[in-house]
């Protein structure tokens, strides 16, 4: 597949939107577009904000080729004139959007693209695609990493992904989570990631006999050798067998610092701790035990709570799919729209109060405790409006106003979250490496309490209007009668 040009991966009626745009002369009007989404996947406290890195690099290469306009053509569905439009196609947009690695909560415009409405709809599918995956594989992979406790976690789940891309970008993306390597070496290529791996069941039993394959990995690999111990008998046959390698190498004075076994199968508990035992009473204490085999963050968290040995965890299938959320839920909704140089805002309607959309250009600004520096609320206005922080706000729930807290003055602060992206069609937003967007995403997590990124019944940071927006959308639904 050519990563460098997706512009055809986009849902037809877009196309066919486009078109209609055109006949209409339409395609120019200016529109404003909102990325958000409704829910927090896995009942969770918050989500992590991925893709931007790939959104830019498709949006960069956006262009349709001549095999394009072909294909087109041959579905006999699309104007001759419309086909010249889109031979010279280019975004011209502004895109602003939440840096990668930030917490982020729903209903909160994730990327706002104000472009000309038929290049507006082109991206939307393509967006979607690409911010949904990564952000939902990060919050995954903070999740896992939060239940880890501190224990490395490293992202093995490639053979497992749905396709190659959702492997690559998947990997990526629970780096950025918190994960400490994966086994991706594709991915360790394409975004400079750490990789790690140790061997299958098959080298084992390639072997005549388990001692000798354990002898043939650690002379070919002495500085980083993690041992499979239960192809055969964990206890009886190889953690003894490991012990043996071991106790060799250090009679060669080789460093043992990097050295340990991985479990893969059984009570990993109960294998762990009994392996522990083994190990220290040989003097390798300082040895790794290493987990893997179907894990996520709650059997890491069980497996915590009684004590298991384990200092390192590999996490595949469960990681790599989101196998318990498999979709982040998010959407694109058009919030304005200009005509003659005035905006006029736009807001979709719904008997499910949840569906209705916010109408208006809007920012995020992320209010904290000044003391703590933990979050204390996120505010949705618009994008004039501006929080004085010497003065007190009192904000409140956008349905249940009822619900309010009042900020005292000088003991918040103030950060709007969204940047720009793309002016006038270019990129001005140069992306981190994978690592400093990792340990962004760290700070980020720092700035929640324990209480909100609980696995199970998490506190839930509000997410509140200004007065402004509030009367705003109001008015509109009065206007319409609902």
């Amino acid at each position: 597949m050519n990563y460098d040009n997706l512009t055809l991966l986009t849902d037809f009626y877009e196309l066919t939107m486009m078109q209609g745009y055109k006949k209409a002369k339409t395609d120019q009007r200016i529109g404003v577009f909102d990325l958000f989404y409704r829910r927090n996947p896995f009942d969770n406290g918050y989500a992590i904000a991925a893709g931007l890195q790939q959104a830019i690099e498709y949006i960069e290469n956006l262009r349709f080729g001549s095999d394009d306009i072909e294909y087109l053509r041959s579905q006999r569905y699309f104007t001759e004139d419309f086909l010249s439009y889109l031979a010279g196609f280019k975004f011209t947009g502004e895109i602003r959007a939440v840096p990668e690695g930030t917490v982020v909560f729903p209903g909160e415009p994730l990327v706002r693209v104000k472009a000309p409405t038929s290049e507006a709809q082109l991206i939307e599918t393509a967006l979607l695609n690409i911010i949904n995956h990564q952000s939902l594989i990060a919050t995954k992979a903070a999740r896992v990493v939060w239940a880890a406790q501190g224990d490395a976690v490293l992202e093995f789940g490639l053979r497992r992904a749905q396709g190659p891309d959702a492997g690559l970008y998947g990997a990526r993306a629970a780096i950025i989570g918190g994960c400490n390597a994966t086994s991706n070496v594709l991915a360790g290529l394409m975004f400079g990631i750490p990789i790690r791996g140790t061997h299958a069941h098959s080298w084992v039993m390639n072997f005549p006999d388990e001692l000798s394959a354990f002898r043939a990995y650690a002379e070919t690999f002495p500085q980083a050798c993690t041992l499979l111990v239960d192809t055969y008998n964990t206890l009886k046959s190889g953690i003894p067998n490991a012990i043996k390698v071991f106790t060799e190498m250090r009679q060669r004075g080789q460093d043992l610092s990097a050295c340990g076994i991985r479990l893969d199968s059984g009570d990993l508990s109960y294998l762990s701790k009994a392996a522990r035992k083994m190990l220290d009473e040989a003097g390798f204490n300082k040895a790794v035990i290493s987990a893997s085999g179907d894990l996520d963050e709650y059997l890491i968290r069980d497996l915590k709570l009684q004590g298991a040995a384990i200092t390192m965890w590999g996490v595949g299938t469960n990681l790599i799919t989101s196998k318990d959320c498999p979709a982040f839920g998010g959407v694109y909704k058009m919030s304005a729209l200009y005509d003659n140089g005035a905006a006029q805002y736009k807001m979709k309607l719904s008997d499910n109060p949840e569906k209705i959309t916010n109408p208006g250009i809007k920012k995020i600004v992320r209010l904290y405790d000044s003391e703590s520096g933990k979050i204390k609320a996120d505010l949705i206005t618009l994008e004039h409006e501006t929080v004085d922080t010497s003065r007190d706000l009192v904000i409140f729930h956008p349905l249940e106003t009822w619900k309010r807290m009042t900020l005292r003055a000088n003991k918040y602060i103030a950060r709007e979250l969204l940047v720009p992206i793309f002016v006038n069609g270019q990129c001005v937003y140069n992306s981190p490496q994978v690592s400093e967007i990792r340990s962004y995403c760290r700070s980020e997590l720092d700035t929640l309490w324990d209480e909100e990124k609980r696995l199970v019944n998490p506190h839930i940071i509000p997410v509140d209007f200004s007065q402004e927006l509030w009367d705003l959308k109001q008015n509109m639904l009065n206007q319409l009668h609902i």
